[in-house]
Order: C-alpha cells, then sequence, then structure tokens
C-alpha cells in the first residue's frame, strides 16, 4: 500500500474531489444497509400475519426512494473519483514528456524509445487505476465491510458471525501471497511490453530499409519473438490473477454454508428469527464486494506499485545538462570556442583537442573535414546537447551555461544533417519555429530555401500533410524545408550541420547566394562535407581527429596545398565531370 504513500501529493491537491467522493461512497453503503433489514422485517411479519397493505407500500416507497438515491450519488462519485484518476494521469504523461525534452542525448542512447513509451503509456495506465478504481475498491470495500460487519455483530447476532468469519483468516493469507507473486509478474510483463513496443517502433519507423534489403522474413522472426515474449509474460500476469476470484467464491461459499448450518440451529433454539436468518444472509451477500475488492485491490496496487517505480526511476534520472542560466536574451552573438579536450561520457578516447576558434559578429565560419573528426561535436556542445569541463564557449562574451537551456537554443536555428519533418502540413513545418508566422512570410522562407516551386506542384501546396518523418518527400525537400524552416525563425546565429548534401549544386549555390544576402549581419556556422558551401567564408578549419589541421579564408588554404586545397580540386573535377556526363 506505500504506493499510496507516494501518490499523498496528488491527493494532497485534489482532496476536495476525493473527500466529495468519499462521502458519495458512504452515504452509498449506508443507504444498501437499508433494504436487507427492511426484507427481514418483511419477512417476519408475513410470517406472524401482521403485514397491512399500507406498510407494505411504505416499505415499497423507501426501496424506490433508496433506488434514486444510490442511482444518483454513484454517478457523483464515478464523475469525481474517476475524474482525478484521469487527471493523474495526463499530469503524469506531462511530466514524462517534459522530463525527457531536459534529458541529453546520451540519456537516449541508454533508453530505447520503445521502453519509453511503454511507461509513458502502460504504466501510467496502470497508475491510473490504482488512483481510480484501487481507491473505489479500498475505501467502498472497507466501509461497506465495516459497516456491513457492525449490523451482523450488533443488530443480528454476534454468535452467527464469528461462525461466519471462520473462512476469512485463510483467504487473507492466500490474497498476500498472491499480492507478492502478482507484483513480480507484472514487472516483468511491462518490461517485455518495453521490447515489443521497440520492435514495433524499429519496424515500422524503418519499412523502407526493411524491404529495401529484403529483410521482412527476419524482422517477423524478431517481432514473432517479443510478441511470444510479452504473450508469455501476460499469461504470468494471468495465472496469478485467475487465483483471486476462486478463492473469494470459495471463502464466500464456505461462510454461506457455516450461516445456513448454524442458523438453522440458532433458529431452532429460539435466539434467531426466519426473517433475521433473511436479512444475514442478504448483508453476508454484501460481504461478498469486501471480499473481491480485498483481492482486486491487491492486484491493482501491486500493478500500479511496480508501474510507479519505472515512473519514478525515469523522472528521478537527472538531466545531465542542468538548466542554471539566468540570461535569456542574446543579440548579434561573437562565438568562442576553447576546447582543451573533450571525450563523449563513456568514451573512451579524445574527440576533441586543443580547439579554439573566434567567429566575430556577423561573420561565416566554415567547419570541415573528413568523417569522424569532431565536425558535429562542436555543434553539440555549442547548443549544450554535451559538455565537459575542459571545454568552454563563450557566446556574445558569456559561457553557454550563463543562458538558460530555452534561450540558448531558441536563438539558435538548426539545420541538422538528417532533416526531421512532423506529420503536419508543410506550412506547419516550415514556422515550426514561428507558429504566429503569416503565410507571406512562410512562403518567403520557402523562396529563400529554393523550395518554393516544389511546394507549389504540391496537390494542395503549403496545405499539403507531410507523411510521417516526412516520408512523402525526397531527401533534398525535406532538407530544403527545414532550410526554410530556419529562415523564418530569423535566429541571431544559424548553424548548417551538413544541411546541403541531399541538394543539387546549382540549387546549393543559389541558397547560398540567398542566404549572403538575407543573413547578412548575421553569425553563422556551416559545417560541410562540400567545401564549395564554405568557399565564401570569412573563417574556415580543417578538422582532423579532432583537432584543427588548417585555418584561414579559402585563399589562404588554396596557397597552403593542404587536405582542403586538394579536396577541393579534387571535388571540382568530380563536379565538371558530372556535368560532362
Amino acid at each position: 500500500m506505500r504506493i499510496y504513500l507516494k501518490l499523498g501529493w496528488y491527493f494532497k491537491r485534489h482532496w476536495q474531489r476525493y473527500a466529495a467522493a468519499m462521502a458519495a461512497l458512504f452515504i452509498v453503503a449506508a443507504l444498501l444497509l437499508l433494504p436487507p433489514w427492511l426484507t427481514g422485517r418483511v419477512v417476519d411479519a408475513v410470517a406472524l400475519h401482521t403485514l397491512t397493505p399500507l406498510q407494505l407500500i411504505r416499505y415499497m416507497v423507501l426501496l424506490v426512494a433508496v433506488a434514486v438515491a444510490v442511482y444518483v450519488l454513484r454517478y457523483a462519485w464515478r464523475l469525481l473519483l474517476f475524474g482525478a484518476s484521469y487527471r493523474l494521469a495526463a499530469l503524469l504523461r506531462q511530466r514524462i514528456y517534459q522530463h525527457l525534452t531536459l534529458m541529453a542525448p546520451a540519456f537516449f542512447q541508454r533508453h530505447n524509445t520503445g521502453d519509453l513509451m511503454a511507461r509513458a503509456t502502460n504504466d501510467v495506465t496502470a497508475v491510473e487505476q490504482t488512483a481510480g478504481e484501487g481507491v473505489l475498491s479500498l475505501f467502498d470495500g472497507v466501509v461497506t465491510g465495516v459497516l456491513v460487519l457492525i449490523m451482523l455483530f450488533v443488530a443480528l447476532s454476534w454468535k452467527l458471525t464469528l461462525l461466519a468469519l471462520l473462512p476469512f483468516p485463510v483467504m487473507a493469507y492466500y490474497m498476500w501471497r498472491y499480492g507478492r507473486e502478482l507484483h513480480f509478474a507484472f514487472g516483468q510483463a511491462q518490461a517485455c511490453f518495453s521490447v515489443l513496443n521497440e520492435k514495433t517502433q524499429e519496424g515500422i519507423g524503418n519499412i523502407r530499409l526493411v524491404k529495401a534489403f529484403g529483410y521482412e522474413a527476419r524482422q517477423h522472426a524478431v517481432f514473432a519473438q517479443a510478441t511470444e515474449s510479452a504473450a508469455q509474460a501476460n499469461l504470468r500476469v494471468a495465472r496469478v490473477d485467475s487465483k483471486y476470484r476462486p478463492t473469494a467464491h470459495l471463502t464466500v461459499g464456505s461462510s454461506f454454508f457455516l450461516t445456513i448450518a448454524g442458523g438453522a440451529a440458532l433458529i431452532q433454539r429460539g435466539e434467531l428469527t426466519v426473517g433475521e436468518l433473511t436479512s444475514f444472509i442478504m448483508y453476508l451477500g454484501f460481504l461478498t464486494w469486501p471480499m473481491f475488492a480485498v483481492g482486486w485491490v491487491l492486484n491493482i496496487v501491486e500493478r500500479g506499485s511496480a508501474a510507479y517505480q519505472r515512473i519514478e526511476q525515469l523522472l528521478n534520472t537527472p538531466p545531465e545538462i542542468a538548466d542554471t542560466g539566468t540570461r535569456d536574451s542574446l543579440s548579434v552573438p561573437r562565438v568562442e570556442f576553447d576546447i582543451k579536450q573533450f571525450t563523449y561520457p563513456g568514451g573512451r578516447g579524445e574527440v576533441l583537442k586543443e580547439v579554439r576558434i573566434v567567429v566575430d559578429a556577423g561573420h561565416t565560419l566554415g567547419i570541415v573535414g573528413h568523417t569522424g573528426a569532431g565536425k558535429s561535436t562542436l555543434l553539440h556542445l555549442l547548443q549544450r546537447l554535451y559538455e565537459g569541463d575542459g571545454a568552454q564557449i563563450r557566446i556574445g562574451g558569456f559561457l553557454v551555461h550563463d543562458y538558460t537551456l530555452s534561450a540558448l537554443r531558441g536563438n539558435i536555428a538548426l539545420v541538422p544533417q538528417e532533416a526531421f519533418l512532423f506529420s503536419t502540413t508543410v506550412a506547419g513545418n516550415i514556422a515550426l519555429g514561428k507558429p504566429q508566422a503569416t503565410p507571406d512570410e512562410i512562403r518567403h522562407a520557402a523562396q529563400l530555401a529554393c523550395v518554393d516551386e516544389d511546394i507549389q506542384r504540391f496537390p494542395d501546396q503549403y496545405r499539403t500533410m507531410v507523411g510521417e518523418r516526412g516520408i512523402t518527400l525526397s531527401g533534398g525537400q525535406k532538407q530544403r524545408i527545414a532550410i526554410a524552416r530556419a529562415f523564418l525563425l530569423d535566429a541571431p546565429l544559424l548553424v548548417l550541420d551538413d544541411a546541403l548534401s541531399a541538394v543539387d549544386m546549382r540549387t546549393e549555390r543559389a541558397i547560398l547566394d540567398t542566404l549572403r544576402t538575407a543573413r547578412r549581419g548575421r553569425t553563422t556556422l556551416i559545417v560541410s562535407h562540400r567545401l564549395s558551401a564554405v568557399a565564401e567564408a570569412q573563417q574556415i578549419i580543417v578538422l582532423n581527429h579532432g583537432s584543427i589541421m588548417e585555418r584561414g579564408t579559402h585563399q589562404q588554404l588554396m596557397e597552403q596545398d593542404g587536405w582542403y586545397a586538394q579536396m577541393y580540386r579534387y571535388q571540382q573535377l568530380e563536379r565538371t565531370l558530372e556535368a560532362g556526363m
């Protein structure tokens, strides 16, 4: 039952709702004690031939009034209690999502998507049931049981009550055992569901790759194995779950048998009337619900405890990048990199070492080098996706951790290597960073990114729905829409992380020409494998195994005749050959 202590913060916040629901449940439980008592009175009156038509009508009117009141109160407590539990589920999902947005990339390398989705869906649903049906079963079962036992002990026969309760301690022991088994089994089932979620996400998200390599049979086998594991885990939960009801039925059945046998003996000895035994049996029937409630509560509590433990584990994971900055604004920034050394968390070798760069405000920096040289790592450090003691980066004279994360990242327009598009309209994707943008502003940004003509050819133009991850668009269209998104944001700092790799040379030149005009006076960082993309930059650095191998303008680097000059001439030759074909 510790789960209810852990959820105490929520119960305190909505104590009025829970208090009103508990009051309604208590009144319903009290009202339901009336029909058995009236039935016993009628049975005894019939046996003694003292029942009059007027008395019968009064009893019937009273029963109808009780039924109406119970109906209204049950509607009220359901609305209050389950409404509160649904609010808890919504709040937990919001907290999980907000917490995930604070996590660094290293966190998502340790936790797969399927597991995170399972915690935000199945686990939250289990906690929701604990705060709704669990509270109902616990409170209503206890209140009903206590009130019924008071009636049995005080108003009817304490001797018969003790006899009828003999099987209950045995049931309590087995319910406790089932609870321990269920906690372990449900935890395993949730873990298997996480794996199944992950395999589903991988299979659907990479369906093009699966089909391209003829991987369907192998993927089906992997999915089938995950499905079978999840099915077996859920079957173990069902085996434990299926023990609750038969145990309660057996307990109640044994109690009824003892009641009939003992009641007959008490009637024969004149200590009990037929009407009182009738009322006793009806009240004993009311104990069936508390018995089921005990089993159901233990079931729900164990599920909720296992689920909330997984949610707590996630929410208690501290962000690796602490949002402790206080500055919330950026002007046209001067960017300074001073990196003695940087190693990724858990990594072995240095990714960057002795890297010192100064980019004056309004200038463009080109970053080139072979694959794995550390180009993207520089950008990760700039955005504080990672950080290290040996890496100090300043923007506008202030260290990046002096800015709030929202201010830092909100003022950096990033166009990543792999442009991610959401399942919304083309216009909605372009206006991602500026939702209030007008249609004219959105189209102007698309024109700057040389994608307006493509969009005009779509059936619904800017209202065209983009499939999941932009699956309906080509790679070049996705990149240009991402570039348009950055142009529309018009942030103080623009970062292009190899964002022109999927466009042809002519489109690249048009975008770069537009970039120089539209971004005049703005700071820009361009990472590219195509050296033509950085030829106009005021400063170009060449990274090699995490260190700066060459530095200068395009003309200076060509005169040095090093890696940059050789690669530039090679790419120009390659471009000439492609044009000749």
